[in-house]
Parts: C-alpha cells; structure tokens; sequence
C-alpha cells in the first residue's frame, strides 16, 4: 500500500514558485526522508499534505483520503510535529498530554493511560511530572513528538525534527521514529541532516527548487555516482610500477587513472559493484603491483545531495 502520494503537485506564493510539479510516494509502515537546500519547497510540501495549505495544481492523497476534497479524514488519521515545539512549559509533560488527549476526546481515563503509556515507551518516565521548562532540549522535542501521538496515527510528519538536538539527543529522536515505523506508522521527515536520512530512511527523496530530482532507497542514490578505487603503491614502487597499477585499473573500469606519482597514488571511478575489494588486490598481485594501500569507495550521501541540488532558482521555505 501506498500511505502518501502526490501527482504533479504545484504551489506557488506570489511570483515565487514553492513546488513546480512534485511527485511522491511513500509506502506505508515506512520512513521516507524529503531532503532538499534551505528554500527547496520541503516545508510547503509536508503543508500541503498535512492539508495546512491547499495546493494550486496537481494532487495527492494521504492515508487513502484526497487532501482537497477530504481535508477532515486526512487530519483524522495524521500527526504532524513542526519545527518549533508546541507544547507548554509551565506545565508538566504528562499535563501536557493529558490536555491533548481531552482535546481529542478520549475522555480523562484514556488520556490519562495513553499518556503515561507513551511518556514510559520513549524515556520520559522519570520527568513525567515535572515542569517542561526544566527539561532539556531532548527531552522538550521527544515530548512535542509524543504530542502527535496521543491518537496513533496512521501518517506522521516530522519537520526537521532534531535540528539544534545534540548527538545523543538526536539518537533518542532517530530511535523513537524507527520504532514507530516498525509498529506501522508511515513516516515522512523532512531534513537537513543527511546523516539522519541515511541512517533511519527506508527511503529517500531529495526536491531542489521545487521539483524531485532524485528519489530512492538511500544505497540506490549512491550508486547512481558510482564508486571510486583507490591505490597507493609502496615506498619503492617507480614509474614501472606506477604503468602497470595503471594498466591494471584500465584493464577493470575502461577509464585511464589519475596518476599523482608524487604521492604514487592513482585514482579512477567504477561503476557499482563492478569490482570487489578482493579481486582488486588479486590483480594487482597478478601483475607484480606492489600496493601499500588499496579501497573502493562508495559516494557517501553528502556527495549524491551536491550532485542532486545544483539550482540556484529561487523558491520558498
């Protein structure tokens, strides 16, 4: 199935265009990361999803439900935690849920047991009944996630959920949205954290200027760089060596080496999964090469994100 899903999606502020034709879709139970530069269209996105906003072309559908002609359902079956937290300080954090839940109608005796269901699930136990205003900055945004959690929802939307987080606190939020993809909830977050998406996206989508420029599974967008192989050869090795080093990564990839013979390295990209570490070396030992050090290194996404965000047009926020 499909959770989340846009077609052409088009919204534009004044002359400035925030998405140009998006589109998107994401399977349920998974986490799909929307990556894009400051002013890509990422935040507009997930407003127009969330049915914040209403979209001037094309459509999309989320948890099954039409976001124009069923804004309701949509909201029913969404949760949605923003950049800035919007919970309360001067309360404490099971106050907090427990007035959300009331909110959403569940009556005092389930707002109360879902609060202190979810407060025990993510860590928050122990601080329960203090004030907000003495937790720490983890602490503040892994309670904001459980406040779009108070009514499980099939769709969650995560806008840079840990950014201005440090490390650990950024592991805690990391874990607590993999364990909600493993019990069914779809994820989509939005980030600027490329560690983050590769490390807890199923999927990945990157938007440059308000259009899809590259989408896939986070090994699947490396692999469209390809790899690079790297050899440095030893102490002693002369121009002779450096030839047949050079013979020999002409011989697997097709392409001619760069050669650096001060530092006796050569270099020379190869497409994915054309050679492994192993048969390198082999060859290089059937040819009498003498390799002090030799790797093959996948792009990391860093270098795909560069690749991918390259337009200077300008968009929304």
């Amino acid at each position: 199935m499909t959770a989340i899903e846009a077609e052409g999606l088009r919204k534009a502020f004044g002359k400035v265009a925030a998405l140009r034709g998006v589109d998107l879709a994401v399977p349920a139970g998974s986490v799909c990361a929307l990556l894009g530069p400051n002013g890509a269209g990422k935040t507009t996105a997930v407003r127009v999803l969330a049915t914040l906003t209403s979209p001037d072309g094309g459509s999309a559908r989320v948890a099954g439900h039409d976001v124009v002609r069923e804004p309701a359902q949509v909201r029913a079956a969404i949760g949605l935690a923003g950049q800035h937290a919007a919970v309360d300080d001067d309360l404490t954090g099971r106050e907090n849920l427990l007035i959300l839940g009331l909110m959403l109608h569940l009556g005092r005796r389930r707002a109360r047991a879902r609060a202190t269901e979810l407060l025990g699930r993510f860590g928050l136990g122990d601080a329960a009944d203090r004030l907000v205003k003495t937790w720490s900055g983890g602490m503040r945004r892994r309670l904001d996630l459980l406040a779009s959690l108070i009514v499980a929802p099939e769709v969650l939307f995560l806008d840079e959920p840990t950014t201005g987080l440090d490390p650990r606190s950024r592991a805690e939020i990391w874990s607590a949205v993999r364990s909600l993809a493993a019990d069914g909830t779809t994820v989509l977050l939005t980030t600027q954290y490329l560690e983050e998406a590769d490390r807890i996206a199923d999927r990945i989508v990157i938007v440059d200027a308000g259009l899809v420029t590259a989408q896939g599974t986070p090994d699947e967008l490396k692999n469209t760089l390809g790899s690079r192989v790297d050899v440095v050869l030893g102490d002693d090795a002369g121009g002779a060596a450096l030839t047949a080093a050079a013979a020999v990564l002409r011989g697997i990839t097709g392409s001619q080496p760069r050669v650096c013979a001060e530092a006796r390295r050569l270099t020379v990209p190869v497409a994915a999964g054309t050679i492994t570490l192993l048969e390198l070396v082999r060859r290089l030992d059937a040819a009498g090469v003498d390799a002090a050090d030799a790797s093959i290194r996948r792009p990391t996404l860093d270098e795909v994100f560069l690749a991918q965000t390259e337009s200077e047009t300008e968009v929304a926020a």
